[in-house]
């Protein structure tokens, strides 16, 4: 297992399954690249990696933007360090990744933990982000859906045999550190996120929040994120957490014509 302090050169710059790793703070992180134009960076969820965005990226493409689809350390091609996860470390991770592989504002779209990473970004760094699309993630334990998919993954392990199989075959640490993998993930979100909402008010970048009608947040939660971001715009629609995967002709269009503009607040009759 590699450290930030250590990074494995093995992994620099060796081009793997379409990708290639880039050195981000020290350490080899994947990351997927096509296209021309302005930025779109994806911030995958839990366990995922760049191919959760599979029905985006074409899309993306094709609407003229350059795609960047970085893979957190631990998460599919990128390897993991010795330290703990958590959303604010995962967050500095995505603001170093963002200054070495693009160096100017990007489009970010974060779906589920990454909707937070993207969050975060935004707070901390709104000079490197442009617009932002959230995707199904409640930012504060208010606004999490009772029995839905992340108390299921507290509750029954047995879920780790499902969501390791892509993990298996594509991490440079090996089936076997899915495990700890696994444990930190779990640990991570049975403490977070916890976010003040009324920190928001300080997010002034246009923010699209988006969720399925049977997501894993309440779509009251999404309301008040909406009311407390200066620039922000609610969509709900008929899905689930797997909105994006589930129903791409939806969620496409919905994420494309906001990324390319604000829709009117009002209309002047």
């Amino acid at each position: 297992m590699s450290s930030l302090s250590g990074a494995d050169d093995t992994h620099t710059l060796r081009p793997v399954d379409g990708g290639e790793y880039i050195d981000v703070a020290g350490h080899p992180v994947w990351h997927f690249v096509d296209g021309e134009g302005s930025p779109v960076v994806l911030l995958h969820g839990a366990f995922a990696g760049a191919s959760s965005f599979g029905a985006q990226i074409p899309e993306i493409l094709k609407a003229g933007w350059k795609v960047y689809a970085p893979e957190r350390c631990g998460h599919a091609h990128s390897p993991d360090t010795d330290a703990a996860f958590s959303y604010s470390t995962m967050a500095d991770e995505t603001i170093a990744y963002l200054e070495a592989a693009i160096g100017r504002p990007a489009h970010l779209v974060g779906w589920s933990d990454g909707a937070v990473v993207a969050l975060l970004v935004a707070r901390r760094r709104p000079d490197l982000v442009d617009r932002m699309v959230l995707v199904g993630q409640y930012f504060n334990s208010s606004g999490r859906v009772a029995d839905g998919i992340t108390d299921g993954l507290l509750a029954d392990s047995s879920a780790m045999t499902f969501l390791r199989a892509e993990y298996d075959s594509v991490s440079p640490d090996g089936p076997e550190h899915f495990e700890t993998v696994y444990r930190k993930t779990i640990d991570m979100i049975a403490a977070e996120p916890e976010i003040d909402l009324a920190s928001l008010a300080s997010v002034t970048t246009p923010t699209l929040v988006a969720q399925g009608d049977r997501d894993e947040v309440t779509v009251a939660h999404s309301v008040d994120v909406v009311a407390a971001l200066p620039a922000g715009r609610l969509a709900v629609l008929p899905g689930t957490h797997l909105l994006p995967l589930e129903s791409p002709d939806v969620f496409n269009p919905l994420m494309l014509s906001f990324l390319a503009g604000d829709p009117p607040a009002q209309w002047d009759l």
